[in-house]
């Protein structure tokens, strides 16, 4: 006969359960934060000169060259108290094309400028979008909270599509 189990065993197997359990859900957890707060920090660097506009520079661009990952163009103020630039430098995307015009606002210090408006507020926030697409899958695989994921997925989702749309 197979002698039986002491009886102290089940409450540590409930016991070790639970703990890997709080484990999981702290590591996944702080995995899916990392993830979001890494989105906003990397959006958020773009975005604060679109959002906060008061005291910048804004403008217009007409570009009209472009490389591998700039165009240029002569940058026209809208703005009391700001100069024309012959030349600035806007980052390369999808939506910039030589021979356009871009309402933009100029970075602090140089002559970088970010697109403004509805289609710059958005296309700053695509690094967030990407965020919330991979917590999606952390949320929904690792947490196994499978309509939070699909929620922050189809946030995500919206994001793009409307960055993508206004460009």
């Amino acid at each position: 006969m197979i002698p039986a189990m002491p009886a102290s065993s089940a409450p540590s197997r409930r016991i070790a359960g639970s703990v890997l359990r709080f484990g999981r859900l702290a590591s996944m957890g702080t995995l899916t934060l990392l993830i979001l707060v890494a989105g906003v920090w990397a959006s958020w660097g773009t975005a604060h000169h679109v959002m906060l506009t008061k005291g910048r520079e804004r403008g217009t661009v007409v570009v009209t060259a472009c490389g591998e990952s700039t165009c240029t163009g002569p940058f026209t103020p809208v703005t009391a108290g700001s100069q024309p630039r012959a030349r600035v430098v806007i980052e390369k995307s999808y939506a910039v094309r030589a021979g356009r015009t871009y309402d933009v606002v100029v970075k602090p210090g140089g002559d970088e400028v970010v697109r403004s408006g509805p289609a710059g507020i958005l296309y700053a926030w695509v690094p967030l979008a990407g965020a919330l697409l991979l917590a999606s899958v952390v949320v929904a695989g690792g947490l196994g909270l499978g309509r939070l994921g699909k929620l922050l997925a189809g946030a995500g989702i919206a994001l793009l599509t409307a960055a993508f749309l206004t460009g």
